[in-house]
């Protein structure tokens, strides 16, 4: 009996022994998965993010439509998702503005540089507005220059800057409907001139022609002249916290831009849309 008393002893040392190195594997194996999950962790945050404030303007920038919208695919183009995560929300167009003045958002997606003049612009437009008068087709008014504007009650989203009517606009402002830009705009336009609450709207003229033709209402309304173009841009917040991660944003958008613009990329988005 006494004979294996340390042969016992040697069993628990070998038992001891491999419980230590099952224990230093499962430590090994536990740290291994941690590495790897921050990795995994990091890889997914180190894409740049961006926080874009939109409106549904179709055919620009498209919520719920078969296609996003000639603009928001070009920025696609610009930040791809390898290397960025975008995240576009939509507003009514003044709250839109707003937010991204205020830092909220990084980025307004599209202004003329005169709807915002306190946001940061690149140097590349992302596309082009003009601004057209409509009235019912059987209206014989048409639009020539200011002097045209008198003794018409006209309808305008909130905000709207053009720039030939802006002083007629702010002596004249009873003449003016002023609507808070949504996703209906156009459609809730078409209805108050069809029932006589005004004699004409104002608004871009892809974007009324667009709309006019998914409601049907082509043969009803017409456009009645327009104002000149402007160029549309994707714009920065002008949040000086924010400022240098901007800036980058900025450089980064025109350097794309520029080489979209000469490999056709852009051109071949546009036909898409059928736009010139």
């Amino acid at each position: 009996m006494a004979a294996s008393i340390p042969y016992k002893g040697k069993q628990r040392k070998v038992k001891s022994l491999r419980l230590l190195i099952a224990a230093t594997s499962i430590s090994l194996l536990a740290f291994n998965l941690m590495a790897m999950e921050k990795t995994a962790s990091y890889k997914q945050t180190s894409k740049i993010t961006i926080k874009i404030a939109s409106i549904d303007w179709c055919p620009q920038l498209c919520l719920d439509e078969p296609h996003p919208g000639y603009i928001n695919e070009i920025v696609s183009k610009i930040y791809p998702s390898s290397h960025y995560l975008v995240t576009v929300d939509y507003f009514p167009w003044s709250r839109a503005i707003k937010a991204v003045r205020e830092g909220a958002y990084d980025a307004l997606l599209s202004p003329a540089k005169k709807e915002a003049p306190d946001l940061i612009y690149p140097q590349n437009a992302v596309g082009m507005q003009q601004m057209c008068f409509f009235v019912l087709k059987s209206s014989n008014w048409n639009f020539r220059d200011v002097n045209s504007l008198k003794n018409l009650n006209i309808g305008i989203a909130r905000d709207t800057s053009i720039e030939e009517l802006n002083s007629f606009m702010s002596n004249n402002r009873e003449r003016f409907q002023f609507q808070t830009y949504l996703d209906r705009f156009v459609e809730q336009s078409a209805k108050k001139l069809m029932k006589g609450r005004f004699d004409a709207f104002v608004f871009t003229k892809q974007t009324t022609n667009y709309e006019l033709h998914q409601l049907d209402l082509q043969s009803e309304i017409r456009e009645a002249g327009c104002v000149s173009k402007a160029n549309i841009y994707m714009a920065f917040t002008p949040d000086l916290k924010k400022r240098k991660r901007i800036m980058s944003l900025v450089d980064e958008f025109d350097a794309q831009m520029k080489k979209l613009l000469s490999n056709g990329v852009i051109e071949e988005i546009l036909k898409k849309y059928k736009i010139n």
